[in-house]
């Protein structure tokens, strides 16, 4: 029996939503690093559907953050407006 190898991962470009998302949550303490994959990828929705306020997006997560939910906007805030998206 042969094996192949692995398929060649494809990095997203730089200035993805998924690369903005998931760049905009790194830094903020949590329990476990699956608490910022969920929190990245509810921005990534935030991001491409805009629904609801920032702040829901957050809170619907259920991510175990050591810090509050406001401070956790504030800092996703700011590195989302350093990208220039707007809020």
């Amino acid at each position: 029996m042969t094996t192949k190898p692995p398929s060649e991962i494809e990095r997203a470009p730089e200035d993805s939503l998924a690369k903005i998302a998931h760049g905009s949550v790194e830094g903020i303490p949590a329990v476990d690093s699956h608490d910022l994959d969920r929190l990245g990828y509810s921005i990534w929705l935030w991001l491409k559907y805009q629904r609801d306020p920032l702040e829901i997006a957050v809170r619907t997560t259920n991510a175990r953050l050591l810090i509050s939910e406001e401070e956790a906007v504030q800092r996703i805030t700011a590195k989302l407006r350093s990208h220039g998206i707007s809020i």
